[in-house]
């Protein structure tokens, strides 16, 4: 598996009540993401950092989405490119589930 780090600089005039609004809005394109195994939505007004936490079966899938669509739609939201990192995740640990989950 694979993580993928994502954070973009937002404006300073965002609240948190308005990008949750709008990430409720777009949660849901997420689901069924082929490869896309969880998201965790980020937002920290104190460094004026938002984004994404993303766990994907591989670092090839996770490229391809974040260079296509997904990416012009950050840059036309934010008009700043994301900032990417990716983290190769052998072992999950899951607490919700129950388990620990040997990836590699």
């Amino acid at each position: 598996m694979i993580t993928a780090f994502v954070t973009v600089k937002l404006p300073r005039e965002l609240t948190r009540e308005k990008w949750l609004e709008n990430t409720r809005n777009i949660a849901a394109r997420f689901q069924g993401v082929p490869g896309l195994a969880r998201k965790n939505f980020i937002f920290n007004r104190e460094t004026g950092l938002g984004g994404g936490v993303y766990t994907w079966e591989s670092r090839e899938i996770a490229e391809k989405f974040h260079a296509g669509p997904w990416r012009d739609n950050i840059v036309k939201m934010f008009g700043v490119e994301p900032q990417i990192q990716y983290f190769d995740s052998p072992v999950i640990v899951d607490n919700v589930a129950g388990k620990i989950e040997l990836t590699d």
